[in-house]
């Protein structure tokens, strides 16, 4: 069950390392529960590794360069982009640029992919309606929405753009993340990035409504090769059966898993809390220490990457005369 909000200490101790690859904090166009830098002394204290900024609307590579500087090595803080139309869509100078900085995850278009847009209301009963819910509401009635950013050609086949950005992932070793497509869309988006190179791809949310993945579907993305993801907020908030959620877990297996929060929205538990409630919910779904501690630290620690601060302090310390 995903009803409890306080995490029992074991999972504390369990997730300590663990890097939550998906969270929305101040500043953001919309209301959050806690600001970057706040989270990162959270973190610290509760002896998580570190985190990605995700925004649907503007690259967070710089935000997270100066926090990182801040933080002095105590914490790190990931950059990502997302490739909707307020960056541009399918932007290769948008990709280059924010890899240039830094970014470390590359998302497919979200709230402005078609699928999206297509289902972008579609929620089962009682579920709490998602923050970007009102705001797309509300660029609507202003009339400043935007036309879809489609991935894929009308033969069902990567356009050029798609394949152009992806490209640049590969050169960058950024990690691909599917966003909001389709199912559909995410099999060939997925199969098209590791052609170019790419060494990791995240199914994003794959429960998520707007998504809503067969288990068929989970399973052929990670017959390709890709981590599914697995979000705290969409149990907790009413989107999706837990149960359910664990029995996909178990069909595609721990070693295919990522698990994240996606939280920060102000009436969700505090960001920091989420990797250990699922630890939690987990552990009382069956799952062993070692399959949660695969799920949560060791993949997201996979993912997140080598620390490019470690290697400058290795350079800082090498003697000027070494070989």
């Amino acid at each position: 069950m995903l009803s409890s909000t306080t995490p029992s200490e074991w999972a504390r101790l369990l997730v300590r390392g663990a890097y939550d690859l998906h969270v929305h904090v101040e500043p953001d166009v919309m209301r959050r529960q806690v600001t970057d830098l706040e989270l990162a002394r959270r973190c610290q204290d509760v002896g998580l590794a570190g985190f990605a900024l995700k925004s649907h609307y503007v690259p967070t590579a710089e935000r997270a360069a100066v926090l990182n500087g801040a933080l002095d090595g105590e914490v790190r803080v990931l950059g990502a982009l997302t490739l909707n139309a307020s960056v541009g869509g399918l932007n290769p100078i948008a990709v280059e640029i924010a890899a240039r900085e830094g970014a470390r995850i590359l998302w497919m278009p979200t709230l402005d992919a078609a699928n999206h847009r297509a289902k972008h209301a579609d929620l089962p009963p009682g579920a709490t309606p998602p923050m970007w819910l009102a705001l797309q509401r509300d660029l609507d009635a202003q009339g400043v929405t935007v036309p879809v950013v489609d991935v894929l050609d009308e033969a069902g086949r990567p356009l050029p753009a798609t394949r152009e950005v992806l490209r640049l992932a590969a050169r960058h070793q950024l990690v691909v993340a599917t966003g909001h497509l389709s199912a559909y869309e995410s099999r060939v988006v997925a199969e098209a990035a590791f052609e170019a190179g790419v060494r990791h791809v995240i199914a994003t949310h794959p429960e998520f409504p707007q998504q809503d993945m067969s288990l068929d579907d989970q399973l052929a993305l990670a017959g390709q090769g890709a981590f599914l993801e697995r979000c705290f907020t969409t149990p907790f908030t009413g989107k999706y059966d837990w149960a359910r959620m664990a029995g996909n877990i178990r069909a595609t297996g721990a070693e295919h898993t990522i698990i994240t929060t996606d939280l920060g929205q102000p009436h969700n538990p505090p960001v920091e809390d989420g990797l250990p409630l699922m630890a939690d919910a987990l552990r009382a779904a069956g799952f062993t220490d070692e399959e949660i501690t695969t799920m949560i630290v060791s993949n997201s620690r996979l993912l997140a990457g080598p620390d490019p601060r470690d290697a400058a302090q290795r350079d800082a310390a090498q003697p000027e005369d070494a070989a």
